[in-house]
C-alpha cells in the first residue's frame, strides 16, 4: 500500500514534464501550473497511469487591478484548476486564460464525464471550451442574455428581486 507522500509524488512525477511549476500548499495537495497547451497531455498522462478521478473542475475569476489610482485595469484572467483525487490526495492542474482569449480545448475525449464541469465553466465564467460535446446551458435559463457571466466578479445583477432585504 502506497503512502499519501508515494501517491503525490507519483503524480508530480508523471506531470513533471508538462508543469511550469508546482507547489505542494498542504500535505495531502499538489498543485500543478500548466500553460493552455500542456493541459490535454497533463492529463492524458494521468488517465494513462490510472491516477485518481476527476473529481470537480472549478473556475476562479482573477481581474487585473490597477496599478496606480486613475489608471484602467489590466486585462484581467480566469483560472481553472482541474481537481484529480487518489484516495487522500488531491492533485489540482492549474491553467490561467485572460479574459480576451478565455478558451480551453475539452477534455471529454479523455474523460466523458467532464462535460458537465466544461458546460458549468463556460456559462458561468464565459470560458469558451473547444470540442466539448454538449453546448447547450446546464444551470442558467436559456433567456439569461448572452456575454453576462454570474460567478465574475465583474457581475452585477440587473435586477433586484422581490421579497429581499428591503422588503419588497
Amino acid at each position: 500500500m502506497s503512502t499519501l507522500e508515494e501517491i503525490l509524488q507519483k503524480a508530480e512525477n508523471l506531470l513533471q514534464p508538462y508543469a511550469q511549476s508546482s507547489s505542494r500548499p498542504e500535505t495531502n495537495r499538489l498543485d500543478v501550473y500548466l500553460a493552455r497547451e500542456n493541459l490535454i497531455p497533463a492529463i492524458k498522462v494521468l488517465v494513462e497511469a490510472r491516477w485518481g478521478y476527476l473529481s470537480t473542475i472549478t473556475g476562479i475569476d482573477r481581474p487585473a487591478a490597477a496599478v496606480e489610482e486613475g489608471q484602467s485595469p489590466e486585462e484581467g484572467e480566469i483560472e481553472v484548476l482541474y481537481s484529480f483525487c487518489s484516495g487522500a490526495a488531491i492533485v489540482n492542474l492549474r491553467v490561467r486564460v485572460p479574459y480576451a482569449d478565455a478558451v480551453l480545448p475539452s477534455i471529454c475525449p479523455l474523460i466523458p464525464s467532464a462535460t458537465l464541469g466544461e458546460r458549468e465553466l463556460m456559462e458561468m465564467f464565459g470560458v469558451k471550451v473547444e470540442g466539448t460535446p454538449d453546448t447547450s446551458r446546464l444551470i442558467l435559463a436559456d433567456s439569461w442574455p448572452e456575454g453576462v457571466y454570474p460567478l465574475r466578479k465583474s457581475f452585477v445583477p440587473a435586477a433586484r428581486f422581490s421579497g429581499g432585504a428591503e422588503g419588497g
